[in-house]
């Protein structure tokens, strides 16, 4: 896509990089031997709390660095054919501090009016909701971080059809779901977070579930290996004879709107999915790195053929010199002779007549130089005008997809 390719990977690495360093952060490509886990060294067959059967860790003596290497990229991007995430997993809350929730609305085995308007609700503890990251652009292209000992984050809410009855005995199909939201304010600031179900449900077997996440949408992660879970499920039922689907399901317009604005930026590639501003700032960096390329170019150019074209006058300055030189010897030499001899004058006279061809010679070679000097330039100028003209029509096609992308984020994660 035009985006995509007015964005390109190393423009993207450039803008990156200096946000980066503007900001502050440690932009460098090198692991600092203070951050090296040595727990990676060993693959715990003879560690404590080894025990047969139990499967060999992998090994590293760098952390996993290139762990990804040769695959493809998660690179913030909901890419549904597979890929790989770098990204460390962050910062871990104590034992003390890890998520529990619990569902209080509907309750587990209530009954609901189909087609009608109803709210889930439900309490997190040790959870600073709230953040929510562009799940477009950046999705787990951060780590989980902690503020006051707890996860900054938010919580979905998905909600699935179990079948003919409320027990089913297969697993239910992930890519289904009835009703999704991800709520992405802090609710009471008290861990109370509620979902509106506008609309309502068709009628059916439901369960719902939350989904805790870190602000980047990775699943929270904890301190501990036995511990509860950090979310909770309920199942409901739904009577009556409206069978609606709600726009918030997969198969709903906001559902489908939200899946498709997230495989469009995944054919856009990283970073391209921005808001207009943003990816106009973007685009107008790149523009002005490449226009200043082709001036450096030009410049360049033009200082070359000044070059050459000056060493061209200056060979011929030096032959009018040496023609001037001559025709003054020629001269003397014509007054001496003359009077000495009248042939001798009259052959020299001829001499001088030809150094003079000469110096006229270099004249004409001389203004040859100069017009070819401006032809150059000329051209050279033109050439340059002309990509900055191909350049500003690129950066407009570029800020009017963004502008169209940002349109379609505002609907990003279902409201």
């Amino acid at each position: 896509m035009v985006f995509g390719r007015l964005l390109g990977a190393s423009a993207l690495f450039a803008v990156a990089l200096a946000q980066n360093n503007a900001q502050g952060s440690d932009a460098s490509l090198t692991l600092d031997p203070a951050a090296v886990q040595s727990g990676s060294f060993v693959n715990g067959q003879n560690s404590l709390g080894s025990e047969a059967g139990q499967a060999s860790s992998q090994t590293s003596q760098n952390n996993f660095i290139n762990f990804c290497k040769g695959q493809t990229l998660t690179n913030g991007l909901q890419i549904t054919t597979g890929s790989c995430n770098g990204i460390v997993m962050g910062q871990i809350p104590a034992k003390t501090k890890m998520i529990s929730t619990v569902l209080l609305n509907p309750k587990n085995g209530d009954n609901i009016e189909s087609g009608k308007d109803f709210n889930i609700t439900l309490q997190v503890q040790n959870l600073q909701a709230g953040s929510f990251t562009n799940a477009v652009a950046t999705y787990y292209a951060a780590p989980q971080t902690l503020a006051n000992g707890v996860v900054i984050g938010h919580t979905h809410v998905t909600v699935q059809d179990t079948g003919n009855s409320l027990n089913p005995t297969q697993p239910l199909d992930p890519t289904q779901f009835a009703f999704f939201k991800g709520i992405n304010d802090a609710g009471n600031g008290k861990g109370l977070l509620s979902a509106a179900v506008t609309g309502g449900l068709p009628a059916g077997n439901y369960r719902l579930c939350t989904l805790t996440s870190a602000s980047n949408h990775q699943p929270v992660i904890m301190p501990v290996a036995q511990r509860g879970s950090q979310d909770d499920c309920v199942r409901f039922t739904v009577s009556g004879n409206n069978n609606t689907v709600n726009v918030a399901a997969s198969d709903g317009s906001k559902g489908e709107a939200a899946a498709s604005l997230a495989a469009e930026a995944v054919s856009i590639g990283p970073g391209a999915a921005t808001t207009a501003a943003g990816a106009g700032a973007a685009a107008n960096t790149a523009a002005a790195a490449a226009a200043a390329t082709t001036a450096a170019a030009n410049a360049n150019a033009n200082a070359g053929n000044n070059s050459k074209n000056n060493g061209k006058n200056n060979g011929n300055n030096n032959a009018n010199a040496q023609a001037n030189n001559a025709n003054a010897n020629a001269n003397a030499n014509a007054n001496a002779n003359a009077n000495a001899n009248a042939n001798n004058s009259t052959a020299n006279a001829g001499a001088t007549a030809n150094a003079g061809a000469t110096a006229n010679a270099g004249a004409n070679a001389n203004n040859n130089a100069n017009n070819g000097a401006k032809s150059a330039n000329g051209k050279a100028n033109g050439q340059n005008a002309q990509q900055q003209q191909q350049q500003q029509q690129q950066q407009g096609k570029g800020q009017g997809k963004a502008a169209r992308l940002a349109r379609l984020a505002r609907r990003q994660y279902i409201s």
